[in-house]
């Protein structure tokens, strides 16, 4: 029986169509099928959420950040999907006058982002209609594509491996088995799961033979350009944070106490850089794949680049550090 490892990349593009054909599935009839949110749950698991870092909250201080942390969850994937669509389209030239089997599956992963987008609009709508006013959202996606796209592609289709990637991991090691998170939440991030499953085995094939186009100075630059994405989307994570602890606090009452204040947005700010840099880079395939791309100096420069963000681990995670990147 041939695993992924010895199937062609032919046949690799051919069984993501298969799947993608097998598990398509449509916003209203199979995820949010006229459902709201029921506040009385949460969003973001704990081991995402990192709230239990914070031993003041109570049981529903918990379970509004989780919504808080869980609706800029969602928001978050509906914003790097512009860039990565638009990457995917791009990319898809290559294959126009060549592998036709290739060209159908770009397509239909940039057909299932530009899907996912509108799902995360709408999750946002939903969400809006039943939490607290004053949640905040303010990161254009067109602005955040133009500066992810000015980059090199080969550092577009890292970043986007790495988001992917890590999207798998969230739902399985911690959103698909925790019965106490909302059911309309789950359904969101299993059908975006079922799909970005197939995306991830593209991102690969995509960033391995656009790899094989480089001299060693263009890639060079192009880890470069890959330090520079991971800097730009922390310095989002770190104005969102700031914006949604406010929220929190604002919403709770405890705007006033400076002392849990500042653990408040510690805290945020630690679980986003979780959720969105460091999970995706303690992820063992993209350090696989990113590991047989680069040099062992290329890899020291990323290490040195992501040392100031490794704190961010949850206190039952394992340290990254202590796993080989």
């Amino acid at each position: 029986m041939q695993t992924a490892q010895t199937l062609s990349d032919h046949e690799r593009y051919a069984k993501s169509i298969e799947v993608s054909k097998r598990i398509r599935w449509d916003i209203d009839r199979d995820v949010i099928q006229g459902r709201e949110f029921d506040l009385r749950q949460k969003f973001l698991p704990d081991s995402l959420s990192c709230v239990n870092e914070l031993a003041f909250l109570n049981p529903k201080d918990k379970r509004f950040m989780s919504q808080v942390q869980g609706r800029t969850y969602a928001n978050m994937f509906g914003l790097v999907e512009r860039f990565i669509g638009a990457k995917m389209l791009d990319i898809s030239r290559d294959h126009w006058l060549g592998d036709q089997t290739a060209l159908e599956a770009i397509v239909r992963f940039t057909d299932e982002e530009l899907k996912h987008q509108e799902l995360f609009r709408r999750i946002e709508k939903l969400a809006a209609d039943r939490m607290p006013p004053g949640y905040r959202f303010d990161v254009a996606p067109n602005d955040v594509a133009s500066f992810v796209l000015g980059k090199s592609t080969w550092a577009v289709l890292g970043l986007t491996c790495h988001i992917e990637l890590f999207t798998q991991t969230h739902y399985r090691a911690s959103i698909a088995d925790d019965d106490g998170l909302s059911n309309l939440y789950k359904d969101v991030f299993l059908f975006h799961w079922k799909e970005e499953s197939q995306h991830a085995i593209i991102d690969e094939l995509e960033w391995v033979r656009e790899d094989a186009k480089l001299t060693s100075d263009a890639r060079d630059a192009s880890v470069n350009d890959l330090i520079a994405l991971v800097g730009g989307v922390d310095g989002i994570l770190q104005a969102q944070a700031k914006s949604d602890a406010a929220y929190f606090l604002n919403v709770t009452g405890m705007a006033d106490n400076s002392v849990r204040a500042v653990q408040v947005n510690n805290t945020m700010l630690k679980a986003y850089r979780w959720q969105y840099i460091v999970s995706g880079v303690m992820e063992p395939r993209f350090q696989k794949i990113l590991r047989r791309l680069i040099s062992d100096a290329q890899m020291k420069r990323i290490e040195a680049a992501l040392a100031p963000l490794t704190y961010a681990v949850p206190a039952k995670a394992e340290a990254p550090m202590e796993m080989a990147y």
